[in-house]
């Protein structure tokens, strides 16, 4: 681990209380980091804040919701505020179900493009008067559904697939002003998201080959080492690009 990767930077981490945002928030703040957690769960943050002390960085938390365009606003404002400034900003915050797409209900199609898709683009359109005055980057949380037919997750499925091409036009759109955007794939990881999921009723099992590793599922901790990479200066040279962390899944 290159431990000082992070020092003097100010990052702004959302979903950060389990998962992947949580291993993310752990790593950067490990590599000296000023991290800003952000989650709608407020024990989890605590619990978070806790395994943070004793790292060469440092870990504050926010409650808050991206699904709301005036809770995104204000929790930017307010990590920037506390920060005094933004390096990177890190989107993981993101939900997943599963069902038959006939069985979809609007409501339930709506709660995933919010959070998944409009959320990060907020976050986003947030955050990026504060990281053209640092020349700082984005990380967006794609995934291995951008890629290819996912079964019984089509809402999940097209709001990954409209966070990898927002972060595309991202980076066209700043390269010149020093806005770095780049997006993770990652494949079947082990996380509470992952671990919720359930075969629909009537669903072919066959079709689970291909969404599967070909070895055992990744870890959080695999996802938060690429993000480190890619928010640091070592990445510099990554604009616009997505990294597929799958164990072979698309290979």
């Amino acid at each position: 681990m290159a431990a000082s990767r992070f020092n003097d930077k100010s990052i702004l981490v959302t979903g950060g209380a389990s998962g992947i945002g949580r291993a993310t928030a752990l790593r950067l703040a490990a590599e000296g980091g000023a991290v800003m957690a952000v989650d709608v769960n407020a024990d989890l943050l605590a619990k978070l804040s806790v395994d943070a002390e004793g790292l060469s960085g440092s870990i504050a938390t926010l409650v808050g919701d991206v699904g709301s365009e005036a809770g995104v606003q204000s929790l930017v404002a307010r990590s920037a505020e506390r920060l005094g400034h933004l390096d990177v900003v890190v989107n993981v915050a993101g939900v997943l179900s599963f069902a038959h797409t006939h069985e979809v209900t609007l409501d339930e199609w709506n709660r995933l493009i919010t959070i998944n898709l409009t959320g990060t683009f907020l976050v986003c359109r947030e955050a990026i008067p504060h990281l053209l005055a640092t020349r700082g980057n984005i990380v967006n949380l794609a995934s291995t559904a951008a890629h290819k037919g996912q079964p019984w997750a089509t809402a999940y499925v097209a709001s990954k697939g409209g966070v990898l091409a927002l972060t595309r036009a991202l980076a066209v759109e700043y390269a010149a002003a020093g806005l770095r955007a780049n997006s993770i794939s990652p494949g079947a990881i082990d996380t509470p998201i992952t671990a919720a999921f359930h075969l629909p009723e009537g669903a072919d099992a066959k079709l689970l080959r291909r969404v599967t590793p070909l070895g055992p599922f990744g870890m959080p901790e695999h996802i938060a080492a690429a993000i480190a990479y890619v928010a640091s200066d070592e990445g510099a040279h990554m604009n616009g690009a997505d990294l597929l962390i799958d164990g072979a899944t698309l290979a």
